[in-house]
């Protein structure tokens, strides 16, 4: 399943690229994050833990920064 979603407050162009590398080491997840459209595409299986997993490492580079479903 793939689904696309908005970030916001993400800030730093360099912060959404560590972002993505960083989403891409979860297991059966793949994702793509651009930041001119503040807009984070997630692919996996299990959506909601991928989410999940995905905004721990968003929350970890940048504090205030949130995928909003």
């Amino acid at each position: 399943m793939k689904k696309s979603y908005k970030l916001e407050n993400l800030d730093c162009a360099n912060c959404a690229a560590k972002m993505e590398t960083m989403i891409n080491k979860l297991d059966g997840v793949t994702a793509g994050i651009s930041f001119m459209t503040q807009r984070i595409s997630i692919e996996a299986d299990d959506m909601d833990t991928a989410v999940k997993e995905a905004q721990k490492i968003v929350s970890r580079i940048e504090k205030d920064c949130r995928i909003v479903k």
